[in-house]
């Protein structure tokens, strides 16, 4: 634990520092270190499946921003997806902010997606903000290619949250699935079946992405609510 923290310190950069609290609004300057992602990755790369490593991981709650973003980068290299779960688990209680909950990316569980789908079915539906975000981030990075069902868009839609990071994930979701799942997703916005704020973001974020077709995004913009 605290060899972990003495690197974060180490690499500490105040005016990084001041420039992610500008980002995280909700997070307290004095919790941010201030250390960049190449240098976590290099930590991670360091001392990723050690027992330093799986001493700081137990140690929860971190007492400091960049510790979360370390948490975050470490689960997402174990290779075995059932302690990958495990540690999710455990960390998702603490997980207060969008950096550290877009950080978890556990790639091993492509080897796993029918028990992830299982914890996802849970996690969509807690009322704490950053596991519900998690769920909605992980059906659209893990769920939009070979593993897709209609019932992803269904349960992303079916959420029911007034918290910004929430509903910001939901639109990043759909302007995601209008890039790759088009004719499936085309009608939630059609019927209108979401929300008009994430309706809006949503066709905003796919109008600025270069994966939508110049077709396409011109009808989206047709489908906008005023």
């Amino acid at each position: 634990m605290d060899r972990l923290t003495a690197e974060l310190f180490d690499r500490a950069d105040k005016e990084y520092a001041d420039f992610t609290a500008k980002l995280n609004p909700g997070i307290p300057r004095e919790s941010i270190i201030g250390v960049r992602f190449p240098d976590i990755r290099d930590i991670v790369k360091r001392y990723s499946g050690t027992e330093d490593a799986a001493e700081f991981m137990s140690c929860v709650p971190h007492r400091y921003f960049d510790q979360n973003n370390l948490h975050s980068a470490l689960i997402s290299k174990i290779k075995d997806p059932a302690a990958v779960l495990e540690e999710i688990e455990r960390f998702l209680p603490f997980v207060d902010n969008w950096a550290t909950c877009d950080t978890i990316s556990p790639k091993c569980m492509k080897k796993a997606l029918p028990a992830f789908f299982e914890r996802i079915e849970i996690w969509i539906r807690s009322d704490r903000t950053y596991t519900v975000r998690f769920a909605i981030v992980m059906l659209m990075n893990f769920f939009l290619n070979e593993a897709f069902d209609k019932k992803h868009p269904a349960m992303v839609a079916g959420v029911k949250s007034e918290e910004y990071y929430v509903r910001m994930a939901a639109a990043w979701y759909f302007a995601t699935a209008l890039a790759k799942r088009y004719d499936e997703v085309i009608p939630y916005f059609e019927n209108k079946m979401l929300d008009k704020w994430t309706h809006n973001k949503a066709i905003r974020k796919a109008e600025e992405s270069y994966r939508v077709t110049d077709e396409h995004k011109a009808y989206l913009k047709t489908l906008k609510i005023k």
